[in-house]
């Protein structure tokens, strides 16, 4: 129930960020155009790149544009109850990161509304969900009551993507002394941010600096959170009751030893 209460609450936070954002039009375009311009400066790669990779063919795009309406919710709730499940100590530290991460990624859309790059005509990009599909977004943001499409900055896509991959790495670390075979397969789970990161700067969803910002976030946010202990336990830690068998398993083995101990004495 208390997780599904923080699910709500960040929903509803969303839902009034979509509200809010509603009559800032105007500004969500200024700063598109000054991301824009700083990216320039940064000398950082084009957007329109990674477009021209996806549109080699449209089996290519459509599945990028699958990926990036399908992948992302699903994926972070079967990690999630993978963890629960499997690594309760991990899930209780990977729910705290995400729940900073964001907490302070709602605050950011909503005091910097931002328009996808999508929707910047300066930016010569194609919105690719609405002319290939398919798409999660309405044609015209103003009449979108689902989503907040001025929501661009920082990208939760790439910062939820990227804790996926480290709460797995970091969850599956093997003991000292096993192989290292499986230690280093653990990491190609990190393939799996590089592609959400291809996916929404190529259907021209998020700007290079969304996800520069998201993983700044998401830094800040390990180094607030705890780490939890390498051997990880139920929330609340074991039962007692659980705790004491071994020790009343001890005390019944130990007895005959005792007794002869006490036999051979006499």
């Amino acid at each position: 129930m208390r997780e599904l209460l923080l699910v709500a609450g960040f929903f509803t936070v969303y839902k009034a960020g979509r509200l809010l954002s509603t009559d800032r039009t105007a500004e969500a375009f200024r700063n598109a155009g000054r991301i824009w311009d700083a990216e320039r400066v940064l000398h950082l790669p084009g957007e329109d790149a990674v477009q021209r990779l996806l549109l080699h063919g449209d089996a290519l795009v459509t599945t990028a544009n699958t990926y990036y309406a399908t992948v992302h919710f699903p994926a972070t709730a079967l990690f999630l109850i993978w963890l629960y499940v499997r690594r309760p100590g991990h899930y209780l530290w990977t729910r705290r990161v995400l729940a900073v991460l964001t907490g302070t990624a709602l605050v950011l859309h909503l005091a910097y509304p931002l328009a996808p790059p999508r929707m910047l005509d300066i930016a010569g990009l194609i919105d690719t969900g609405q002319v290939y599909g398919p798409t999660v977004y309405r044609a015209a943001p103003d009449t979108d009551t689902l989503a907040n499409q001025f929501a661009a900055m920082p990208s939760l896509h790439f910062g939820w993507a990227l804790m996926l991959a480290i709460g797995v790495i970091a969850a599956t670390r093997p003991a000292p002394g096993s192989g290292t075979a499986r230690s280093r397969l653990r990491f190609l789970w990190l393939l799996h941010p590089l592609v959400t990161l291809l996916v929404i700067v190529g259907t021209a969803n998020h700007y290079w600096l969304d996800a520069i910002v998201a993983a700044a976030l998401l830094g800040l946010a390990l180094l607030v959170v705890p780490r939890p202990r390498r051997n990880d336990s139920p929330p609340g830690g074991p039962d007692p009751a659980v705790r004491e068998l071994p020790r009343q398993r001890a005390s019944v083995e130990a007895a005959p030893v005792a007794a002869g101990a006490v036999g051979a004495g006499q």
